[in-house]
């Protein structure tokens, strides 16, 4: 059996936890509705006002005028979410995570030590529950798509079980946008052709989706039946790391766009370092006032995680790559791919003076214990003159 258990509101209840003032008020973890934040949370007293996450702040303060804004504490967030993974491997070692708040979990080999998969998710539930003080809804079902269509049913606090004997009883009373891959003009077709709910779909044949679908067609009709062979994989490695912001204002000026790169540059390098990963390929994304978006690359001879190495490719890419007559920039991203498991690292020419790796090391462990924002660039300092309202960062994909 398969579980999925996904954090309620994760970011705001963790908020609220730490806040008990902010107990029963919308809370909004996200970027500023002054500029032009996203929504990465939203608490369920906000969401009764139609807030939600992914919506733009501004819309959410519209909604929700009476709304506490709180800028997200990514790094804050993923220590919790490690100890929540923790608990997940007392019960088993095959655990896939999807986000900091949700994973999958495959308990069948863990039935004989810790009791059925209803009972292993309880247990699960108990202990995030007492030992964190945060709430876990559960999906329990024989594969991912039901686990995780069964977790979102009854949230908050929720447990939903789908037994292997009951999986078209389940399936069949729900909403056909329930189903994974069917979005607003999917669903508009199904409106069109008399398609409401799950059932509705599962009586269609199969060429008549592939008629109207194509090769996706195949697909819905193996998830109305409940159908899906994927497996929990525990190792899935990322491929890059990045991170990138939208500014309130559209930035002109070269200089603050520099001093936000070097930021963007230095917590890309520390999330390498974290996890011991070194990449040889460094990317720029730009997108512009007018939503053109561009990305430009640089690829080093020798793997690295050194801050000062990428921030000179970043540099050189934001010197001499982008246009000449460069509009004015909404969003910059930067991120490094390319890894490799080399560990090998460059050897210094005087001994006696500190390693860039080991100025990073220090750096790293300064801001552990002192917070991210007790070492920084000078430069830094330059965007938060231009920008006092900085949008909360979301986490990369």
């Amino acid at each position: 059996m398969i579980l999925h258990v996904d954090m309620d509101a994760f970011y705001a209840s963790v908020e609220i936890r730490d806040n008990p003032e902010l107990e029963g008020k919308p809370v909004v973890v996200g970027g500023t509705p002054q500029g032009r934040g996203v929504v990465a949370a939203a608490s369920y007293a906000a969401r009764e006002y139609g807030v939600h996450s992914a919506m733009s702040a501004a819309r959410a303060i519209r909604l929700c005028p009476q709304a506490v804004f709180l800028k997200p504490r990514i790094s804050y967030y993923a220590e919790i979410s490690h100890q929540i993974r923790t608990i997940f491997f007392r019960y088993t070692p095959v655990v896939e995570p999807l986000s900091l708040d949700e994973a999958f979990l495959d308990v069948s080999g863990s039935e004989r030590l810790f009791g059925s998969a209803v009972e292993i998710a309880q247990s699960i539930r108990q202990e995030i529950a007492g030992s964190l003080n945060l709430v876990a809804s559960v999906g329990v079902a024989p594969n991912k798509f039901l686990a995780k269509l069964a977790s979102d049913l009854e949230k908050p606090n929720g447990l939903v079980v789908v037994p292997s004997d009951a999986v078209q009883g389940f399936l069949d009373p729900l909403p056909v946008k329930r189903i994974w891959g069917v979005g607003r003009v999917t669903e508009k077709v199904f409106d069109r052709i008399g398609v409401k709910t799950v059932g509705d779909l599962r009586r269609l044949d199969k060429d008549v989706l592939e008629r109207y679908f194509g090769d996706h067609g195949r697909h819905l009709w193996e998830l109305a039946r409940g159908i899906d062979d994927r497996k929990v994989v525990p190792d899935r490695e990322a491929k890059s790391v990045s991170h990138e912001t939208t500014f309130s204002e559209d930035v002109h000026d070269l200089s603050q766009l520099r001093a936000r790169a070097a930021e963007l540059t230095d917590q890309v390098a520390r999330r390498l370092r974290r996890a011991d990963r070194k990449g040889h390929t460094v990317t720029v994304k730009v997108r512009f006032f007018d939503f053109r978006t561009i990305t430009r690359s640089i690829t080093m001879p020798q793997s690295t995680n050194q801050t000062a190495v990428l921030w000179d490719a970043v540099g050189e890419i934001l010197s001499s790559r982008l246009p000449e007559n460069r509009p004015p920039v909404r969003l910059l991203g930067i991120g490094v791919s390319g890894f490799n498991d080399a560990k090998a690292a460059q050897l210094q020419l005087f001994a006696s003076e500190p390693s860039t790796s080991e100025l990073d090391r220090a750096a790293d462990q300064i801001r552990a214990r002192f917070g991210g924002e007790s070492l920084g660039r000078g430069s830094s300092l330059l965007h938060r003159k231009y920008d006092d309202h900085r949008p909360g960062q979301l986490p990369p994909e």
